[in-house]
């Protein structure tokens, strides 16, 4: 069974990802990361629900200790009641400080609490909430253990050569303006695999990754292969990806309705600047 979410839910959000976190939790899609704001938004702290329902239980849990961030995360357990498609089953959500407690009515896009930055973030991660789904007998607080989910909407792949230019920079990424979005807050886009299909996930910073709507077998971009993929879940290659010759931790992708989405490159020992033009390719083993 997997769980559709759809534009009711998604549309709330400027980004989302199924696959773009070192966690089990997100293993084959059965998670997804919420991004109510963009990087150039300051890391908003605004948590709206994705869906409407009931408290069941609100509940401080333990983080991987971060010299940079709190030992400690939130988990919201809800009763579902809207969308349709979630109705009856349980939302877990993480990283919301909660303002809300047992037994309060939700309605979607009701504020939930402010978003924290607890152990489970890397530094370059933007502010959002992790959300998965799990029928009423399962056991909400098991950090694996959620149903598949489906994103429910089209995510338009959007061609890239690999190059582009800095727009914005961090401590430990930089942002380009390509690809560039066509229709920004109108549909979702991400960067598209070379056999079709829509990227997504950490490469190769994280274990593994996605493929929205692609196909089973090898998966490249650009003429080079970043690994194989297997309904849906893609097992990326030993690569390396390079800026202009010289190697990053890694690309960031995920799926954006945002005017500011462009590639994101995680780059915490090599500093880029903004004006900066790039080239990003990936380099095997």
């Amino acid at each position: 069974m997997a769980v559709t979410l759809g534009e009711e839910i998604l549309g709330q959000y400027e980004r989302f990802t199924l696959y773009n976190s070192p966690y089990s939790a997100h293993d084959e899609g059965r998670a997804v990361d919420l991004y109510p704001g963009t990087p150039t938004d300051g890391r908003t702290t605004a948590a709206p629900s994705p869906v409407a329902g009931t408290v069941l239980e609100t509940k401080t849990v333990r983080a991987p200790p971060k010299p940079y961030a709190p030992a400690h995360d939130h988990l919201i357990v809800l009763e579902c009641s809207e969308p349709a498609s979630v109705a009856g089953l349980t939302a877990r959500i993480l990283h919301v400080d909660p303002t809300v407690e047992a037994g309060d009515r939700i309605e979607r896009g009701q504020r939930l609490g402010t978003l924290v930055r607890a152990g489970f973030f890397a530094p370059w991660v933007d502010n959002h909430l992790h959300v998965g789904f799990r029928r009423p007998e399962q056991n909400p607080y098991r950090a694996s253990g959620s149903l598949p989910i489906d994103p429910g909407v089209a995510v338009r792949p959007l061609e890239w050569d690999g190059t582009g230019t800095v727009v914005a920079t961090g401590e430990t990424y930089a942002a380009l303006d390509a690809p560039v979005h066509p229709n920004p807050g109108t549909e979702f886009v991400g960067v598209r695999a070379d056999g079709g299909g829509v990227l997504d996930g950490g490469l190769p910073h994280y274990d593994g990754g996605g493929l929205l709507d692609g196909t089973d077998g090898p998966v490249s971009l650009n003429g080079d292969r970043l690994g194989v993929a297997s309904d849906r879940t893609v097992t990326w290659d030993d690569v390396t990806v390079t800026v202009d010759g010289e190697p990053i931790t890694g690309l960031s992708l995920f799926c954006a309705r945002d005017a500011d989405f462009g590639a994101k490159l995680i780059c915490p020992d090599r500093p880029l600047e903004v004006g900066q033009r790039v080239r990003v390719r990936l380099e095997s083993a």
